[in-house]
């Protein structure tokens, strides 16, 4: 069926680049800051291709459009573009060709490439710079044009900051501080500029609410040798925050005053960015201004990574929580399914509202992706008023779902049974579940990435001839996104990408999965922390422990499809989730968890 309203929105578009003489449009996915998520006035790919996931890149030129994303969404992709005209390049399939590789081909010579430079990287645009500068290419990167076609577009968001007094954030301001000084100064520069979020609301011992799920405040810093600038929305800061930032020597400035403050204050120093983050725009900026550039990565994204102990003990204490409302979650469902109507979005609403009444609950990580049957295919699928499934006593329902507290942010995934399922499923069920104990346990030697570990997970899928198209995990925030780098366990790295050596004190997923279009999909998440093990003439030796405590749906599994290794890790998680979570539930979910988490 066509999309009317999204060709609308094209066409007008189309009209306003004919205007200004541009040939090629670029809509990235993202905001001021590189952001995973982003806010409502920034969702400006959203409006023009209709396409909801958190990943992707709109190309529009005059007879055609074009959406990259990744493997996450090609099915969801495929289904939210229909009808719209615009093409699906899935990335990093065979044959596909990357935005830059598109329109090196596609581009004539003196044609002119627009897009709003500060939503798009300093690595992406320097790239676009390179493939093209052999046709002579203009770059309009001054104006955005989505926001001229855009009437009714959202305002920028403005929520009030949130202090974290030191029970909760572990360390003082003073002393990260210094801790990133003295990093910038190994790097052999003077300045570092901030542009990511998180790294800054760490910094700063603060939090925001800028976009939902993820306690930010939209903001920048600047630091150098003596002072630390922070850029903020001055209706964000009421007194208290002014006092606190003022007795913390930090000079806090508007946030459109950024661009300004780099052309006149960096003159004379050498400044640290990472062009993976920074916004082609700040970057010419300081590049025209500076004495000189380093690029790398900002220090306080691994300082942030590697909690303190008294983020690890919040964490651990909230988590057993969290895992507590899944598993009573589990058990209600299990309880009402065939016997009142549920669907996809009650479902998802019963278990934000068990969240919603654990101490110090804030908000959910990100939005819970309840998905039944072939929905549960799509990995990042999310129900709506006007698109959701009844769930019927058949089948399995998968959730994925966190929350954000004053103590952790957490996030887990259950693939939970419903009904008959194939033995097929099951053995498939099984695999995922095995690959996902085989990680949790692993001892691996100090210096060793997620690159080293991913095939533990992946392997029993792969055995079956099934991969999924994602990385095994990713960092977890404390009180920040659930998405953190600078670690993350995947076999495949992009040209460029980030691999970190995982340290002790850092947050991981584990989330081997099954994706099978038009029929199921699996997923099962535990979040494990980084400890030391044994040292000894080999090296020192690193270890996983759990954070997660639910159960398995042992309705899914085949023990015939399993290792005794693996029965056995499964009998022994089990034991410690009927430990650990039992004292939690009533008499009732009490008898029940015995139940699901027998031996086998």
């Amino acid at each position: 069926m066509e999309n009317i309203e999204i060709k609308r929105r094209l066409q007008a578009l189309r009209e306003e680049m004919k205007k200004e003489g541009m040939d090629y449009y670029l809509i990235p996915t993202a905001d001021f800051h590189n952001s995973e998520y982003v806010g409502d006035y920034f969702k400006v790919r959203e409006y023009f291709s209709g396409f909801t996931g958190s990943n992707g890149t709109l190309l529009i030129w005059q007879e055609g459009a074009g959406l990259w994303t990744d493997g996450r969404y090609f099915i969801q992709a495929e289904r939210e573009l229909e009808g719209t005209g615009i093409d699906l390049f899935r990335m990093a399939e065979e044959g596909v060709p990357d935005i830059p590789t598109f329109l090196e081909s596609s581009m004539q010579k003196g044609q002119t490439l627009g897009f709003d430079g500060r939503i798009v990287t300093a690595k992406e645009g320097e790239r676009l710079a390179r493939g093209l500068s052999s046709k002579n290419i203009t770059f309009a990167c001054e104006k955005d044009l989505a926001g001229i076609v855009w009437k009714e577009r959202p305002a920028l968001s403005c929520k009030p900051l949130r202090l974290l007094p030191i029970s909760l954030a572990g360390m003082e301001v003073r002393e990260k501080l210094h801790m990133v000084r003295e990093a910038v100064g190994k790097e052999k520069a003077s300045g570092l500029l901030f542009t990511k979020l998180d790294e800054l609301m760490w910094l700063l011992n603060v939090r925001g609410s800028d976009i939902a799920c993820n306690p930010v405040a939209l903001s920048y810093g600047y630091l150098n040798e003596s002072r630390m600038f922070f850029f903020v929305q001055e209706d964000a800061l009421d007194e208290a925050a002014r006092e606190y930032f003022k007795s913390q020597e930090i000079t806090v400035l508007p946030y459109d005053e950024i661009s300004r403050f780099l052309a006149k204050e960096t003159k004379e120093d050498i400044v640290l960015l990472d062009s993976c983050q920074c916004s082609y725009s700040l970057y010419k900026k300081i590049q025209s201004a500076a004495k000189g550039i380093v690029e790398g990565i900002s220090p306080a994204e691994a300082l942030k990574a590697v909690k303190n102990p008294v983020e690890l003990d919040n964490i651990e204490k909230i988590y057993l929580q969290d895992s507590a409302a899944v598993t009573k979650f589990i058990y209600w469902l299990k309880k009402n399914i065939g016997k009142e109507k549920l669907t996809e979005i009650s479902a998802a609403a019963y278990l934000d509202d068990l969240r919603s009444k654990i101490p110090g609950y804030l908000e959910l990580s990100f939005p819970t992706i309840s998905a039944y049957r072939e929905n549960a295919a799509m990995m990042h699928y999310e129900a709506t008023p006007e698109n959701y499934k009844e769930l019927n006593a058949e089948g399995m329902l998968l959730v994925d779902s966190g929350g954000q507290y004053l103590g952790g942010t957490t996030d887990v995934t259950r693939t939970i049974v419903l009904g008959a399922v194939s033995k097929e499923i099951k053995c498939q069920y099984t695999a995922a579940t095995a690959g996902m104990l085989r990680l949790s346990r692993a001892r691996f030697l100090y210096g060793c990435s997620g690159r080293n570990l991913d095939i533990l997970a992946r392997e029993p899928l792969w055995k079956m001839g099934i991969d999924y198209k994602c990385g095994t995990g990713h960092g977890i925030g404390y009180i920040l996104n659930v998405h953190e780098g600078p670690q993350s366990i995947r076999w495949r790295f992009a040209q460029g990408a980030k691999e970190a050596v995982l340290e002790e004190g850092m947050l991981v997923s584990d989330e081997p999965g099954v994706y099978i279009e038009g029929s199921h999909g699996i997923r099962i998440e535990n979040i494990l922390v980084v400890k030391k093990d044994v040292k000894n003439e080999s090296g020192q030796f690193m270890r996983f422990e759990n954070l997660t405590y639910v159960p398995i749906d042992l309705e899914a599994i085949d023990v015939t499809a399993m290792t005794e290794e693996d029965r056995i890790a499964l009998n022994e998680y089990h034991s410690q989730v009927y430990e650990k979570i039992s004292p939690y539930l009533n008499a009732e979910e009490k008898e029940w968890l015995k139940e699901v988490t027998r031996r086998i």
